[in-house]
């Protein structure tokens, strides 16, 4: 299972509501520091299945979510513990410290 891609019409199905800490990843296409992070969002997402979610909000395709959370410069990845924000990073980071945001 690869990250899940979310959406204004699953997010409070498989963010808000999950029983597992979730790690969000806003991302865009265009965006470079995006692109080197993406390989360890992803690889993230198989190493803590049954643990916790990993999900991706394309900002250009939901930027409503994007304001929501208030994010001005991406990579942005924010880890979400029932329902509240526990964590956030902006720019990229190594995999240990995406890992160490889930603290799981």
């Amino acid at each position: 299972m690869s990250a899940i891609k979310i959406t204004k019409n699953n997010f409070e199905e498989e963010v808000l509501n999950s029983s597992q800490p979730v790690l969000l990843d806003f991302w865009a296409s265009w965006c470079g520091p995006c692109r080197m992070v993406s390989p360890a969002v992803e690889e993230i997402s198989e190493e803590v299945k049954g643990m916790a979610k990993v999900g991706k909000i394309n900002i250009d395709e939901e930027s409503e979510l994007a304001s929501s959370f208030h994010v001005l410069s991406i990579p942005t990845l924010m880890v979400i513990k029932n329902g509240k924000i526990a964590a956030t990073a902006v720019g990229a980071r190594q995999k240990k410290d995406i890992l160490k945001m889930l603290e799981i």
